[in-house]
């Protein structure tokens, strides 16, 4: 009842009616001014010399289809709506503002070539995966550095309040959601404190993800000390610029320990509040070198979203970090929608293409694209376990029925699906062969893959990998397999429900 009486009283009430209005506006707009039997020839001309651009691009097949269908099916509004949002383009502003951003970023990360052959004697075939992140994101390998995998919100909160008043010189947040409750409350309270202490704080979150907090929160924190930013401000408008949403997760404190993973800071994330079911996360801490990439990733997004036009002094919070045994690599990365490289979709799937034995997925949705299905279903023909974990519970309606309907195709090809079945499974996982791991934020979906920034930390031979990996197997144990018999029983109107939005899917 609270979490409803928040979005009955937020911008959501005001901004989501307005864009559905304008929406309408815009097709009855379009259809009034059409003259259908002067402009068809025309018309068609068009769609098809459209249709064969987009054939031509080298994007995923169902982003292709979907295009394809909506242009050629409803030309009057399939054209206009394709020049607008077709592309993905990220919007002008935006696009220049992130890619200054990640030019400023040059040469502060250095990778040490002999980290990975010297100093974790990572196999050929483990550097390749590695050599990748180096190569499309330009963020280095390290080694001096350890970790500690948290199974849930749970574990994960009281050591991340006990970092966090650990600081003596910076806090730097950036996180999708920041959501009113007891959650939010306790951080707010240790950052108000090191303010007061000296210590500088610097927030960003976006506006859409934490839609429920007060408008111009910003201010508010602005006036307590803490350097607080929206990132793409919310607008009650039917532009293409509100689908790039910051999506990331990441803390970093005084450079020598940082987090990330799938927590946001909201009640639900530790089962304070049930919302549907228990609340299934997972989290990474990282303490030593590597964390400098993510004191980079940081300020490269708040060299973005401030107003002021001074460059930043990277190299001011370049701070000596503690010495750490080594205990494998780590290679922190981000993905941007600006750069024409799919990283964390990339990333997935050279875990997958390298897993031998097995490659254990968390996810809490599963709409793929076809690279992934395909990758997924050749690593099982291969003799790969490969296993899925989704939610039982969902939190979307419709997504839900979109992930259940990529199903079939892979159970009948021999990868296993399970719905976690205390809740909802919300973590965001690859780990295989007890020598890879990803924890991040990106999702399996097209909005993660294609739209949003996103992060994650990829590890290799580190003891936190067979965590992750019994993790996954204490919650397998705890969910429903999917089998092929109880999807051949399902109603044909949900199938063909789940068919219909498979289509238009890949467009938002």
């Amino acid at each position: 009842m609270r979490r409803i009486l928040k979005i009955l009283t937020s911008r959501l009430i005001i901004v989501v009616p307005l864009v559905i209005l304008q929406f309408g506006l815009f097709a009855m707009l379009l259809y009034g001014m059409a003259d259908f039997t002067e402009i068809l020839p025309f018309l068609s001309l068009i769609s098809i010399v459209t249709s064969i651009f987009v054939l031509n691009r080298t994007v995923d097949p169902a982003y292709k289809i979907s295009w394809i269908l909506v242009i050629l099916g409803a030309p009057i509004i399939g054209i206009p709506l394709y020049l607008l949002a077709g592309n993905r383009h990220v919007p002008k502003k935006l696009n220049n503002g992130t890619i200054q951003a990640s030019k400023d970023m040059d040469g502060l990360l250095q990778n040490d070539d002999e980290a990975i052959q010297t100093g974790a004697k990572a196999p050929k075939e483990l550097q390749n995966v590695f050599k990748y992140g180096v190569n499309a994101s330009g963020f280095p390998v390290y080694c001096n550095t350890e970790s500690k995998y948290y199974a849930s919100g749970e574990a994960w909160l009281p050591e991340y309040l006990s970092a966090l008043k650990q600081a003596k010189h910076f806090i730097f947040i950036e996180f999708f959601i920041i959501d009113e409750g007891s959650v939010w409350d306790e951080i707010h309270a240790v950052l108000k404190e090191k303010v007061s202490e000296g210590v500088d704080v610097k927030i960003i979150y976006d506006d859409f993800g934490s839609i429920t907090m007060p408008h111009h929160y910003d201010r508010q924190l602005q006036k307590e000390g803490i350097e607080a930013y929206r990132f793409n401000h919310v607008r009650p408008a039917f532009i293409v610029q509100m689908n790039n949403r910051d999506h990331r997760k990441i803390t970093v404190i005084d450079n020598n320990v940082a987090f990330t993973g799938g927590v946001n800071l909201a009640d639900e994330y530790v089962n304070r509040i049930k919302r549907f079911g228990y609340w299934k996360d997972s989290a990474i801490k990282i303490h030593g070198e590597a964390v400098w990439s993510l004191t980079v990733m940081f300020l490269g997004m708040y060299s973005y979203v401030r107003t002021l036009k001074d460059p930043i002094d990277y190299q001011k919070y370049h701070l000596p970090c503690d010495a750490v045994d080594d205990q494998g690599f780590y290679q922190p990365y981000s993905d941007t929608p600006t750069d024409n490289e799919p990283v964390a979709l990339n990333m997935h799937l050279n875990l997958v293409s390298s897993a031998e034995k097995y490659i254990y997925i968390d996810t809490p949705y599963l709409i793929l694209p076809e690279t992934m299905a395909e990758a997924l279903i050749r690593a099982a023909k291969s003799g790969v376990d490969v296993r899925i974990l989704t939610p039982h519970i969902p939190d979307k309606i419709g997504v839900f029925q979109i992930t259940r309907g990529y199903y079939q195709r892979l159970v009948e090809k021999g990868v296993k699906i399970y719905e976690y079945l205390p809740g909802f499974n919300h973590a965001k996982n690859f780990v295989s062969d007890d020598r890879l791991a990803i924890v991040g934020s990106a999702n399996t979906d097209y909005r993660s893959y294609f739209l949003h920034f996103e992060n994650g930390v990829l590890m290799g031979n580190t003891p936190e990998i067979t965590q992750i990996r019994d993790d996954f197997l204490a919650s397998i144990a705890k969910s429903h397999q999917i089998t092929e018999e109880e999807l051949k029983k399902e109603w044909a109107i949900v199938r063909l429900f789940r068919a219909f939005m498979n289509i238009f899917i890949p467009l938002v």
